[in-house]
C-alpha cells in the first residue's frame, strides 16, 4: 500500500504543540493547514489502526522510540536547533549516552583513505569514544566495521524498513550488538536526496566532533562538517594529495580553519583540550524536557502568540506569496520577512503551511528554501 508522509520539521513540530495547545488539536488543524500551503492533494491522519500497525511492525524489526523528552535520547543532539523530536532506535540506548565523535568521507575513497578511517575509528574506540557515521559506502562504512567492537552509531537517512545503500543492511544487526542504529523516519520511508542533508546534522548533532578523512568538492561529508560548524562542534579534516580530487574539499575545510588530522593523537589532543571539555560539560550538564510545555514555551516565544489569541491567523500571508519569494538557496527567515515586508510571526505560520504541503525544506541557522520540485509546479 502506497504512504504519503508529512513530516513537520522539528521547529514546526514544537510550534505546533504551542499554537493549538496539544497534539490532539494540532493534527486535527493539519489538513487545513496543507490545503493553505497549496498541497497537492489532501493529507490524511493517520487511523489509530494504522499507528498500532507501525508500532507492531516496529517491534518485528527490533525498533523503539525515544522522544527528545525522555533521558534516553543522546544528550548532544538535544542541543541542536532542530533536534528530531523522535528517534527510531535499533539496539542499545545507553550508547547513544557516551561521548561521540563522527567520522565521515568519500563514498569512492581510496585505499590509503580507508585504511586512515579504520585507524582513526580504532583509536577513537581505544579512548572510550563511539563512532558516529551515515552508513554510506567507502568511509561510512569502514569507520562503522573497525569500531563494532568498541561501539558505534549509524544514522540512517531512511526507515529501519529500507535502510540505504541496501548492502549496509547485513550491517546493521552487528552495530546493534552494542552501537545503535537511529532514524527520525518513517519505517517505510525511502530515503531520497534531501533526506541525506537532514541525516548529517544528526551525525553531527550526535558528536563533539567531525572528521573528514577524505571529501571532494561539493560533498555530502563537506554539508557534515559545515553542520558541524554551525553546532558548536570541532571540525578536523584529514590532508591530501593536491594532485587527487577526493582530497580538494577536505584541504579545503583546513585552509577554511578546520583542525588537521594527520594521526589519531590530532584528534584525541583537541577533543581532550580545555574548550571541548568545557562543551562537553555544557552538553552533559543540560537536563532533558520531562515535558511538554517547556519545549511549547519556546515555540510559542518565536510565534509570540498568546494561547488563545489567534492575531497572526487573522494577518496571516497568502503560502503562494512567500513560496514566490524563495528558491532553492536557503534564506534566514528575517531576510524572507524583510523581502516580503511582513511580520516573522505571520511570515512562520505561512512556513508552516508550505511545509505540511510538502513546498519548503528547512536548514541549519533557522533557514528555507523551496524544493526542486516545487518550484517546477
Amino acid at each position: 500500500m502506497d504512504r504519503c508522509y508529512i513530516i513537520p520539521g522539528p521547529r514546526s513540530f514544537r510550534t505546533l504543540l504551542a499554537r493549538y495547545g496539544g497534539a490532539r488539536a494540532a493534527l486535527a488543524a493539519l489538513p487545513e493547514l496543507a490545503r493553505r500551503g497549496g498541497a497537492s492533494r489532501p493529507i490524511r491522519v493517520a487511523a489509530i489502526e494504522e499507528i498500532e500497525r507501525e508500532l507492531k511492525e516496529a517491534r518485528r524489526l527490533g525498533v523503539r522510540f525515544i522522544g527528545s523528552g525522555e533521558p534516553e535520547y543522546p544528550p548532544a543532539l538535544r542541543h541542536i536547533d532542530s533536534a528530531p523530536p523522535l528517534l527510531a532506535l535499533y539496539g542499545r540506548a545507553d550508547a547513544l549516552q557516551r561521548p561521540g565523535v563522527a567520522i565521515v568521507g568519500s563514498r569512492n575513497a581510496s585505499a590509503a583513505g580507508l585504511a586512515f578511517a579504520e585507524r582513526l575509528a580504532r583509536g577513537l574506540g581505544a579512548a572510550g569514544y563511539v563512532v558516529v557515521s551515515g552508513l554510506a559506502r567507502g568511509v561510512d562504512q569502514r569507520a562503522h566495521v573497525a569500531s563494532l567492537a568498541s561501539g558505534t552509531i549509524g544514522v540512517l537517512a531512511g526507515g529501519h524498513a529500507r535502510p540505504y545503500p541496501p548492502e549496509a543492511a547485513p550491517l546493521l544487526p552487528r552495530i546493534a550488538e552494542i552501537g545503535a542504529v537511529i532514524s527520525e523516519a518513517p519505517l517505510e520511508w525511502e530515503a531520497r536526496g534531501r533526506d541525506f542533508p537532514r541525516r548529517n546534522r544528526i551525525v553531527s548533532g550526535m558528536s563533539l566532533g567531525v572528521i573528514v578523512v577524505e571529501a571532494a568538492r561539493g560533498s555530502g561529508s563537506l554539508i557534515t562538517a559545515r553542520l558541524a560548524a554551525e553546532q558548536g562542534r570541532l571540525v578536523f579534516a584529514v590532508p591530501g594529495s593536491p594532485l587527487d580530487p577526493r582530497a580538494e574539499g577536505t584541504n579545503d575545510l583546513l585552509r577554511e580553519g578546520a583542525t588537521l588530522c594527520a594521526r589519531i593523537e590530532d584528534a584525541l589532543e583537541a577533543l581532550e583540550s580545555q574548550t571541548a571539555r568545557d562543551a562537553r560539560a555544557r552538553l552533559e550538564e543540560a537536563r532533558p524536557a520531562t515535558d511538554w510545555p517547556e519545549r511549547e514555551d519556546e515555540a510559542q516565544a518565536e510565534l509570540d502568540l498568546d494561547p488563545v489569541d489567534r492575531s497572526a491567523d487573522r494577518a496571516s500571508i497568502p503560502g503562494d506569496r512567500i513560496a514566490a519569494l524563495l528558491g532553492p538557496s536557503p534564506i534566514s527567515i528575517d531576510e524572507l520577512a524583510r523581502a516580503a515586508e511582513a511580520d516573522v510571526r505571520a511570515v512562520r505560520v505561512a512556513l508552516i503551511e508550505l511545509e505540511l504541503a510538502g513546498r519548503i525544506e528547512r536548514s541549519g541557522g533557522d533557514r528555507v528554501a523551496l524544493l526542486a520540485r516545487a518550484e517546477n509546479n
